[in-house]
């Protein structure tokens, strides 16, 4: 039997991320903006990444070609990201893999969300829901191929397994095997997600699910920057070296959500979740990998081997209790909550990124490769940092917060609410793992602090309101200075108003919003140490723009998701020379544009026929803080054609997806030091590539 299903469509109404309430986007005095299911099938988007595009003031910031980490409002989010209402990534930044193959749908929180998540970057949140099982059996399978020998499996299949239907199950996953239009890169995914639903009562629901990631690669460094643009070198040239051993992302998941409902009233959830990352990569790395790594000929990169490896555990949970009543005519969802984290990474470096290896020195413009693979075995017995090259980090936090969202007049709504942050954080580093461990006690650090939220929106019209808030929050730096001692907690406050749209019968929302954000105590280069990896705190960071978006159907054929972002960013604190100066990676002006046309209402072969066509744009920016190069904007064009038939109860739907139409040369990132200089890796976008896919549903 066809499963009729609301992700075909591109509405969303409700959001859980803004407030853990499941509250009408309309109603929510923030700014949230959601990219549905079938917008990432649409765009056929195998990570989140490229499903980000849709929202405004997101910018990839990602590194050596792996990772999902982003920019958001102008600040870095650390790679964190939320899955389920639960930190699922390291708080220390360190990389990890998302794929789409069992995503919902993503929400992302602008502005700083600590009240109810605990350490958030100011710049906002992405939060991740995944699919979960259904009652009504469903099953579909798809098979993906396109250019540069990608190929794509994906599976999605469950339904109840008992005539009450009390318990359900569900598996979904998905194989990539694909190349890259970069020399020498591959990406070899696997991905497993379980998952099953128990409700032993009406009024309880038990969910159980695991997520099992295996990822190879090969790293790279991307290209880099000679005066001020990328080097004009073609894009699909690497620096790295196709004897180069393979990297790997190993990720594990598992987690729990329990809602109970006492009466039409109450209800109580709980969410667990553990997560393990196991990573290791390397490469031939730029050298010095934090410095000018290019010799006075303007054209020789010095190179060395390095690499790194990375072990995460980190666990979340959560006890939401909401209710709603009525006092004095004023009508009430009151949230009482609590949570804790808990987190700790081993992270190991050898070989060498300080200085080059003449013997790795290579040509931009004439390369020669096939690096003695014997040079890579001895890189791992070897460290430029002899008794530093092992680091453990822990961090924790526990949490109470009071929300309470107050409806006056039926057009007024008032969001009170507050938080006690306790955090934790210490990092021991040594010569092996078990004398960082021992470490970690003398390099401590304890903060507390409260953070309050407020936000109001007036419902000037049933379609139209007005709204604004504020915010803060609080973060522990999870990191040491050079003379060993922790940092402090990095603070945001922010200020926001704006106007929301519920239009077309509430079949397509919008959100234009004006707000000025900044960030304290922030750890940066200490300039003045001969370390490169030594950090100071040195000031402020503010950003303020305007930012616009839409998400639905104008009508039953029609759909549509846009964004528009203005980005005033700039260092307006600092003890290095750096005031004034934009912040990298954020175009002033950016935006996307997608619409669908389904031709389902028609009457013969144009029946079932859906085109969508697409447009991202960026500004120029910035590609570091002393704003020394800059990425050249650019627009892409996007599009699709897709057909759906049925043979017999089954649904067959066959796609072409095209990116970048118009073949552009763009460059999506610089990497902010997170393994190389920004002038010692810059990120081109992929050209023009053609996907073509047939997917079968029941």
């Amino acid at each position: 039997m066809l499963v009729a299903s609301t992700r075909e469509s591109y509405t969303v109404s409700n959001t859980l991320t803004a407030t853990k309430t499941d509250t009408p986007i309309h109603e929510t005095p923030a700014s949230i903006q959601v990219v549905p299911r079938q917008v990432i099938e649409d765009q056929k988007t195998p990570r989140i990444k490229d499903a980000l595009e849709n929202v405004s003031g997101v910018r990839p910031n990602q590194s050596i070609g792996s990772g999902n980490r982003f920019i958001i409002r102008g600040f870095p989010d650390l790679g964190k990201t939320y899955r389920n209402g639960l930190l699922a990534t390291s708080p220390s930044g360190f990389p990890f893999e998302m794929d789409t193959a069992n995503i919902d749908s993503i929400e992302v929180l602008k502005g700083p969300a600590s009240i109810l998540y605990g350490r958030i970057e100011p710049g906002g949140m992405i939060n991740v829901n995944t699919k979960r099982p259904l009652d009504t059996p469903h099953g579909s399978l798809e098979q993906q191929f396109g250019s540069y020998n990608f190929y794509r499996t994906l599976w999605d299949v469950g339904g109840a397994i008992t005539d009450s239907k009390s318990l359900s199950v569900r598996f979904a996953g998905g194989y990539q095997n694909s190349g890259s239009f970069r020399d020498f890169n591959f990406i070899d995914r696997k991905v497993f997600n379980p998952s099953v639903t128990w409700r032993p009562t009406e009024k309880t629901t038990m969910t159980v699910d695991v997520e099992i990631l295996k990822q190879d690669f090969r790293a790279d460094s991307g290209i880099p920057v000679i005066g001020n643009r990328p080097a004009p070198v073609p894009i699909s040239r690497s620096y790295g070296d196709p004897n180069t051993p393979v990297s790997f992302t190993n990720k594990t998941h598992v987690g729990f959500n329990l809602d109970h409902t006492f009466n039409e009233s109450w209800k109580l959830t709980n969410r667990f979740l553990s997560s393990f990352i196991d990573a290791e990569s390397i490469w031939a790395n730029p050298a010095p990998a934090f410095g000018n790594a290019l010799q006075a000929d303007g054209r020789t990169l010095n190179r060395n081997i390095f690499g790194q490896t990375s072990y995460v555990r980190t666990y979340a949970t959560n006890l939401d209790l909401v209710g709603t009543f009525t006092v004095a005519e004023t009508q009430h969802k009151l949230l009482v909550g609590m949570d804790y984290t808990r987190a700790a990474t081993d992270y190991g470096i050898y070989g060498n990124f300080t200085s080059g290896n003449p013997a790795l020195a290579i040509d931009l413009f004439n390369p020669s490769y096939g690096i003695d693979p014997s040079l890579f075995s001895a890189a791992r017995a070897t460290t430029d940092r002899p008794g530093r090259n092992v680091s453990v980090f822990h961090e924790q936090w526990y949490g109470l917060y009071l929300q309470d969202q107050i409806t006056l007049w039926k057009r007024l709504h008032v969001l009170v609410g507050g938080r006690y942050d306790w955090a934790e954080v210490a990092r021991g580093t040594a010569g092996n793992f078990d004398q960082a461990r021992a470490n970690v006690d003398g390099v401590t650090r304890k903060d507390s602090r409260f953070n309050p939220r407020v936000g109001l929106l007036y419902d000037l019209t049933p379609s139209l309101a007005v709204y604004g808030n504020y915010v803060t929050s609080f973060g522990a730096n999870n990191g040491v200075s050079s003379n060993n001692q922790p940092f402090p907690p990095q603070t945001g406050k922010q200020q926001e108003a704006g106007f929301k749209a519920d239009l077309f019968e509430h079949r397509l929302n919008a959100t234009l919003a004006f707000y000025h954000l900044t960030r304290n105590n922030l750890v940066t280069p200490d300039l003045a140490s001969g370390d490169p990896l030594a950090r100071i705190v040195v000031g402020e960071q503010r950003s303020q723009g305007i930012e616009f978006d839409m998400t639905g159907r104008v009508t039953n054929a029609v759909s549509v998701i846009g964004s528009y972002a203005y980005t005033d960013t700039k260092v307006t604190k600092d003890n290095s020379g750096l005031q004034e100066k934009r912040l990298p990676g954020v175009p002033l002006h950016g935006g996307s544009l997608w619409m669908k046309y389904d031709f389902a209402e028609l009457d013969g072969p144009a029946k079932g026929l859906s085109v969508g066509l697409g447009t991202y744009i960026s500004g120029s920016r910035h590609g570091d803080i002393q704003n020394t190069f800059t990425l050249p904007g650019y627009v892409r064009l996007d599009g699709f054609a897709a057909y759906r038939w049925m043979i017999g109860p089954t649904r067959a739907i066959a796609q072409v997806t095209v990116r970048n139409l118009l073949n552009q040369q763009y460059y999506e990132n610089a990497d902010l030091n997170s393994n190389v200089a920004p002038r010692n890796g810059v990120y081109p976008g992929a050209p023009m590539t053609v996907f073509g896919s047939l997917r079968l549903e029941y």
